[in-house]
């Protein structure tokens, strides 16, 4: 028995150090070296060198000056952030979507996109597509007593057109853009 026992520890012990410490220190190693903004969360800092959020990760804007992202099942946690797992033909998802619907309404916008009134899958995506953006804008220019011009050139210079999908514009860094109008 000890002559079978000694090798699998042994073995155990062996890929525990390689693949449990070497493996992650090399890979955390190379990605601090080849993308280190990205390897460090993609912080965005002020000038004052404070962190202000991520790019990839969405933050919660309350009021009518600030463009709003998507809802988050994890109440933009990072701790508990995924999607919220209610079935589409769950009651309580459909409560929720109808009252965020008479919440987010604007008489003659049409109906709220749907990227207004769902959760993504990891509940905290920056992203938002162009129209759902372009829905609160008018919300947006009033609140700030700005032009809507002025905010809607805003939200053109932040459409962002990735290598795979249809464009979006990430809500915080629009959001950092719009602090910056005076």
């Amino acid at each position: 028995m000890a002559s079978l026992l000694r090798p699998a520890l042994s073995l155990m012990l062996l890929m525990t150090v390689i693949t449990g410490v070497a493996y992650p220190l090399a890979v955390t190693g190379i990605a601090q070296v080849a993308f280190p903004e990205q390897a460090n969360g993609s912080l965005l800092r002020d000038s004052a060198g404070r962190v202000l959020g991520s790019r990839l990760i969405a933050q919660q804007f309350t009021g009518d000056d600030w463009f709003h992202p998507r809802p988050s099942a994890g109440a933009f946690a990072t701790v508990s952030s995924a999607a919220s797992n209610l079935a589409p033909s769950n009651p309580a998802l459909a409560a929720r979507v109808k009252d965020s619907a008479a919440q987010l309404a604007v008489p003659g916008q049409g109906p709220v996109p749907m990227a207004l009134l769902t959760t993504s899958g990891s509940g905290v995506d920056p992203h938002l597509p162009p129209q759902a953006i372009r829905y609160q804008l008018a919300r947006v220019a009033a609140a700030r007593h700005l032009p809507i011009q002025t905010v809607e050139q805003l939200v053109e210079k932040h459409i962002e057109q990735p290598l795979v999908g249809p464009p979006v514009v990430n809500v915080l860094l629009l959001n950092l853009a719009l602090a910056q109008l005076k």
